[in-house]
């Protein structure tokens, strides 16, 4: 009988015991659940990618949206950090919001730009604004929300790229039907790694036989035809931006063989013939100059006059200078009164001249300057 009671009883008691026990339970998840928002607290919420890619000169907004815990209850601190590569380096505060003013820090050339995306960020939205990006604003950016005794951080990495400059397409080739063509495509700036593409503008797709390399940007036809003239653009992409160029592809007929050796063999002979010819002139021009010297030479030698005879002495070529005048001798048949008179130099002989009649010979005249006779 006592144990059938106290079996009895024991449910009894276990009823009696549940409110007791809901009610501690409640209280534990109460703790459990203030302890959790506790340790939680504020949270960054932006979930966007964590690698931005961007062009030269683009704008961009790094997004940093947070939500704050009823327990956080502190000044509301907001800083925009570059992350050192480094980890022994400090990291480099970029701009901060605190007790309602914004701060900005770091060099001007960096900071140029740089802005909350939203007037009041005490609002949930810390994001930060980038202006007219260049490559000095490539690098790992870090947000960092704090409301005590809540904190979060965020960091997003932002690489800025330059978009491809329009390409330059050019033909490498003849052109020539059956024969080989090279179509080249080749953007000089931007971010590398391009990606060249070759299409036809409306003649229809590439054939199969031409083969196209999309890192180095040629499209080879091994087999040239008519059928393949006509447009085509070639664009270059990377990552941020894509740009095009556009050509026109002939097809040439191939010149007649036989025309061309013909034509080949008559100007190899008009060459030969005009390098005779100037062989020809050369050698009359030089064979003309050399009679012409050897002429003039002659001429030369013909008009010099025979050279004067040595005089006896130094002391007589001066006397004779000297005393240009002549006396006069007469010459002749013994009493007669009409003798020829013969000129005579110094103390010489006189010679009678050989004339049968009788002359009166002049004067002998000399030149004063060579003392010769004129």
């Amino acid at each position: 009988m006592w144990r059938l009671s106290c079996r009895r009883r024991v449910p009894a008691l276990c009823l009696g015991c549940l409110p007791w026990i809901s009610g501690f339970l409640l209280q534990t998840a109460t703790l459990l659940s203030t302890g959790l928002g506790y340790t939680q607290g504020l949270q960054v919420t932006s979930t966007g990618p964590q690698i931005v890619l961007k062009a030269e000169g683009e704008g961009v907004i790094l997004g940093c949206g947070y939500t704050l815990s009823p327990f956080d209850s502190g000044d509301l601190d907001i800083e925009w950090s570059v992350v050192s590569p480094d980890a022994t380096k400090k990291d480099r505060m970029l701009l901060s919001y605190s007790g309602g003013i914004e701060y900005v820090h770091g060099d001007a050339a960096l900071s140029l730009g740089l802005r909350f995306a939203t007037p009041d960020p005490s609002r949930g939205d810390a994001s930060l604004s980038v202006a007219a990006l260049s490559p000095a604003h490539g690098a790992t950016y870090q947000c960092k929300v704090k409301k005590s005794p809540g904190v979060d951080t965020r960091k997003v990495s932002l690489v800025v790229m330059v978009k491809p400059s329009v390409p330059k397409c050019w033909v490498e080739g003849g052109q020539l039907q059956g024969e080989a063509v090279a179509l080249h495509c080749q953007s000089a700036r931007g971010s590398a790694p391009f990606t060249y593409s070759w299409r036809r503008e409306s003649e229809g797709p590439i054939p199969d036989a031409a083969t196209q390399d999309r890192v180095t940007g040629e499209l080879r036809i091994s087999n040239h035809s008519q059928s393949l003239a006509g447009f085509y653009l070639c664009e270059v992409n990377n990552a941020v931006g894509a740009e095009r160029c556009r050509i026109n592809l002939q097809a040439h007929k191939p010149p007649n063989r036989a025309a061309v050796i013909v034509g080949t063999a008559v100007g190899s002979l008009l060459l030969v013939l005009i390098l005779l010819l100037f062989i020809g002139l050369l050698y009359w021009k030089s064979s003309g100059r050399f009679r012409y010297e050897k002429e003039f030479s002659n001429e030369i030698r013909e008009d010099v006059p025979p050279p004067e005879s040595r005089p006896a002495s130094r002391h007589t070529s001066r006397t004779v200078r000297q005393h240009p005048r002549a006396t006069y001798s007469p010459v002749g048949g013994g009493g007669g009164g009409g003798g020829t008179e013969v000129s005579s130099l110094g103390e010489g002989p006189t010679h009678p001249p050989s004339c049968s009649t009788p002359v009166k010979c002049k004067p002998v005249e000399y030149d004063d300057r060579n003392g010769n006779a004129v």
